[in-house]
């Protein structure tokens, strides 16, 4: 019997350490790339690049998202999901200091990566109401997609009559093309895998 205690005393306390250190690696994560951000952020400070300094504030904010997420809607990230929406916020800020404009591969990599999520929350919403998520997820990231061409644009014409830095930069109709196309690989990587890694966020029923 003191055996089969000492064994239980072993296994909780494994558990209890193991759980805590998990949690801990991932909070590490979050917090690097929150500290990547504010690199961003400083740096765009330095080179007067207004782009760097808003996007960084902005993509800042969006880290906690999934925790306010948890708190109001009651669901439970898995750590790769958090990572990976907050991962969007750096890749897209730290795109402000130039791989958008030097690397040919980092406009697409964001829209796709950030396509994804829009997709994804739509999945889950449609899911939990008991709706068929394909139709809604193909009409929300094309809508929205154009619309955010919309806002880009406009955007970048205005600063362009003020002579000022744009928030967001438009680099023409081709890449505009390929900015929806690439919203549309988000969305059918969603289509394809979203019952399977979004199992966790989507099974509870309103």
């Amino acid at each position: 019997m003191k055996l089969f205690l000492c064994r239980i005393r072993f296994f909780s306390r494994t558990i209890a350490v193991t759980k805590p250190t998990h949690q801990a690696g991932v909070e590490k994560i979050e917090r690097g790339i929150r500290y990547a951000i504010v690199a961003v952020f400083l740096v765009g400070l330095r080179r007067r690049k207004l782009a760097a300094v808003v996007n960084a504030v902005i993509s800042l904010a969006g880290t906690f998202v999934p925790s306010a997420v948890e708190r109001l809607c009651g669901v439970e990230f898995r750590p790769w999901q958090r990572v990976y929406i907050e991962s969007a916020m750096f890749t897209h800020s730290v795109g402000m200091l130039g791989p958008y404009d030097d690397v040919w591969w980092w406009d697409h990599l964001t829209h796709t990566h950030s396509a994804s999520i829009l997709a994804g929350v739509v999945h889950v919403v449609a899911r939990r109401r008991g709706r068929d998520p394909n139709t809604r997820v193909l009409a929300v990231v094309v809508c929205l997609g154009l619309l955010w061409e919309l806002v880009e644009l406009a955007i970048h014409t205005g600063a362009d009559r003020l002579d000022i830095d744009p928030v967001l930069v438009s680099y023409g109709h081709e890449d505009t093309a390929w900015d929806l196309v690439f919203n549309l690989l988000g969305a059918f990587l969603v289509l394809v895998f979203g019952d399977h890694f979004l199992d966790n966020l989507a099974s509870a029923t309103e």
